[in-house]
């Protein structure tokens, strides 16, 4: 039977219970325990799919097709264990299900609640199908005293007395800042963070202290004291230079071995870290760097390209070297030359995005990236810039253009329109609702034998998760492989496309898909591997 593991947050937002809650899995997981991990989000979207990337950061999307919290990106890097619809709800999905089972007639008349029917669906989420784990964490999202957090908080609070005791252990994560001008850690707002939390009825039993200097043991007593937990319990949550430290650091406080206490465990096998110790190993101990520049239309928020930031790290762990990236606003280019700010980079790289916004910059980027011989790596709009790029400027249709941008008379890209999903066929229009009706998910490929991409991935069939709504118009094919750009990966039935590369260039691949999100720091994904090693190799030529 599944014991639980409930990760609240204090004092304010952005401490990292996504990266602890991902962190204590992978070490848990080390002592040969099974682990899920799930994420209770608080806001009333009913996923990230509509929320703007500057503000929420980027939507990782699961091989099944869920936009989710990019947390849960964390919880696969750090765990090795694919995330699918079941692991991340809303406050607006559980309220659309609810008011779904309202008019149905499903309550037979009854007054509908916050309390029952909002915390009864949010236990009946956290208790479902766990029979196979030894552990489930569920991450709380927001801080406590959020009012929007509330039924959540109301909903674990009756987990703990309705699982058998000594199932449920609650792990608050805090804040300890560093007054400079007083020269102390300051616990105060710890303090006051679990008298917030017990007034609704948790008792924490394990506070992480997140801090920038090592807590003083008179500080932890004070903690233990005034919030009613253990000395022991008391963990410091030191910053690292590297999240890939973090499961060893936490090991290393006591974080895991607490648990185990709180749980009374008292046989679990040691934890063998010597795969994250190996990760450690290659980034700390690179044998050289490159310089890679990300052009995008979001740089503002780094969050908005998570995953792809981590794969690039991932790739630089494969290579033994360690990747600078440079943030590059596409809009930029809109108004000056790229060539100042991309001399001195060893590959270019162009990630998603939604929107004319940005594109003509992107589109500078590709052509740079052809024209210098530059490795040049296009991700689902990066390709599509690419394929634009290459149209008006190697095949010769200057008017060539995309339909997401308003009508044009030459449409090499356009709204996807059908496609095939298991043995059923999608359809869409410009009309329908934007959330939730991209391609998502994971799709087969079928790769050009021979070509590059098959090289690199070893094998001419593969499966990577989309999460797009244009694509590259495959009536244009003949003419864009005519002037060098060979669509090496298609859909099964050849219908969609999925890879493009330049046979006239030493490094040059846009794909439609997502890469980045099924890259993991001890297995990274092959593409990523393969653009830094390209990078690499252009840094020795510069």
């Amino acid at each position: 039977m599944a014991r639980y593991i409930f990760i609240t947050g204090g004092v304010v937002s952005s401490l990292g219970k996504g990266l602890a809650s991902a962190a204590l899995g992978a070490v848990l997981q080390a002592r040969g325990y099974k682990v899920r991990l799930r994420k209770l989000d608080p806001y009333l979207n009913v996923d990230p799919g509509t929320m703007s990337p500057t503000q929420h950061g980027e939507v990782f999307v699961t091989d099944d097709g869920a936009e989710t919290d990019l947390d849960l990106g964390h919880y696969e890097r750090f765990t090795g264990r694919s995330a699918n619809q079941q692991d991340n709800i809303t406050t607006g999905r559980i309220y659309s299900d609810i008011i779904t089972k309202e008019r149905r007639g499903d309550y037979l008349g009854a007054t509908v609640q916050v309390i029952p029917h909002v915390t009864d669906e949010i236990k009946n989420f956290v208790l479902a199908n766990n029979d196979d784990f030894d552990f489930v964490l569920c991450e709380i999202g927001g801080t406590v005293g959020d009012i929007e957090a509330l039924p959540f908080f109301e909903a674990i609070r009756q987990l703990g007395n309705d699982l058998p005791r000594g199932d449920v252990v609650y792990i608050h994560l805090t804040l300890m800042p560093y007054i400079p001008s007083a020269g102390e850690l300051k616990t105060k707002p710890t303090q006051h963070s679990v008298k917030e939390l017990r007034s609704i009825g948790i008792q924490p039993d394990i506070l992480l202290v997140r801090c920038d200097r090592p807590i003083p043991k008179a500080e932890k007593q004070k903690l233990s004291r005034f919030c009613n937990v253990r000395e022991s319990a008391v963990i410091q949550g030191l910053d690292v230079s590297s999240i890939y430290d973090v499961p060893i650091a936490y090991h290393k406080e006591g974080l895991d071995l607490e648990l185990l206490k709180a749980f009374d465990i008292k046989d679990a096998p040691d934890p063998d870290l010597s795969q994250w110790e190996a990760v450690s190993d290659g980034i700390h101990n690179a044998e050289g760097k490159v310089n890679i520049a990300i052009v995008g239309k979001y740089t503002g928020l780094k969050d908005a390209y998570k995953s792809l930031s981590e794969a690039l790290i991932h790739g630089g762990i494969a290579n033994r070297v360690r990747v600078n990236i440079q943030w590059i606003d596409s809009e930029i280019f809109e108004k000056d030359d790229p060539a100042p700010f991309l001399e001195g980079v060893h590959g270019i790289l162009v990630p998603g995005g939604f929107g004319e916004r940005g594109s003509k910059g992107k589109i500078a980027a590709a052509k740079f990236a052809r024209l210098r011989g530059v490795p040049y790596f296009g991700i689902c709009f990066g390709m599509q810039m690419a394929c634009i790029e290459a149209a008006r400027n190697t095949a010769g249709i200057k008017k060539a253009g995309s339909t997401e941008f308003g009508q044009t008379k030459e449409p090499v890209v356009g709204l996807m329109t059908d496609w095939i999903k298991g043995n059923v066929k999608q359809e869409r229009d410009k009309n329908t609702d934007l959330g939730g009706t991209m391609r998502l998910g994971a799709y087969p490929a079928q790769l050009v034998r021979g070509s590059r991409v098959a090289d690199i991935y070893g094998t001419t069939k593969i499966s990577e998760r989309h999460r797009h709504r244009y694509e590259v118009n495959m009536a244009y094919r003949k003419v864009l492989e005519a002037n060098g750009l060979l669509f090496s990966g298609t859909s099964p039935d050849g219908k969609l496309p999925e890879i493009v590369e330049r046979t006239d260039h030493p490094w040059f691949i846009g794909v439609q898909f997502h890469p980045e999100l099924k890259s993991r720091p001890f297995e990274p994904h092959p593409l990523f591997a393969s653009f830094i090693k390209a990078s690499l190799k252009q840094g020795r030529l510069v």
